[in-house]
């Protein structure tokens, strides 16, 4: 797992500038954090048995009140039962349809497809996954959590036979 690349719109003079590999960082100047663009170019996998495309956050921006990435369901793709303590979760499908069991006990279901959002409240354990044979499911997922990884929760649920 390497950094999201970076870049921001225009150099000054005095700019203070880190290189790294496939990363390129403004950060801060005069004390302040500044506009950044970054390349979805990194993946990462997350403790929910994802795949994410860095986006913004805390990891890659310095960002102290968001979090947002790309995530991608393969087809048959299940995640893990987790739950984001105290943070807050929108999902905008972009491409497929995904379906979630969420609640206590994962009994609850619900269908969400491309041109929906599928809002997650705090604390709410959750199960998405992608039922399509040939599909992948694609979305662009905000939270309230600047930090992607430090609110996942794992959901310890005995066999739930969740059925796909």
């Amino acid at each position: 797992m390497g950094g999201a690349r970076h870049t921001h719109a225009s150099a000054l003079p005095g700019d203070d500038w880190t290189l790294g590999i496939e990363v390129v960082r403004w950060g801060m100047r005069q004390g302040r954090p500044t506009c950044m663009v970054i390349s979805p170019d990194e993946t990462f996998h997350g403790k929910q048995d994802l795949d994410y495309f860095a986006g913004v956050s805390a990891e890659t921006t310095g960002s102290a009140g968001l979090c947002m990435h790309l995530v991608t369901i393969p087809p048959r793709g299940l995640a893990k039962p987790h739950y984001h303590a105290h943070h807050e979760t929108v999902i905008y499908v972009l491409a497929g349809e995904a379906g979630m069991w969420y609640g206590e006990g994962l009994r609850e279901h619900l269908t969400v497809r491309a041109g929906q959002f599928l809002y997650i409240p705090a604390n709410v354990p959750h199960l998405p996954y992608n039922p399509s044979e040939t599909q992948p499911v694609t979305g662009v997922l905000a939270r309230t959590d600047p930090n992607e990884q430090e609110s996942v929760v794992p959901y310890d649920v005995p066999d739930p036979g969740i059925p796909r």
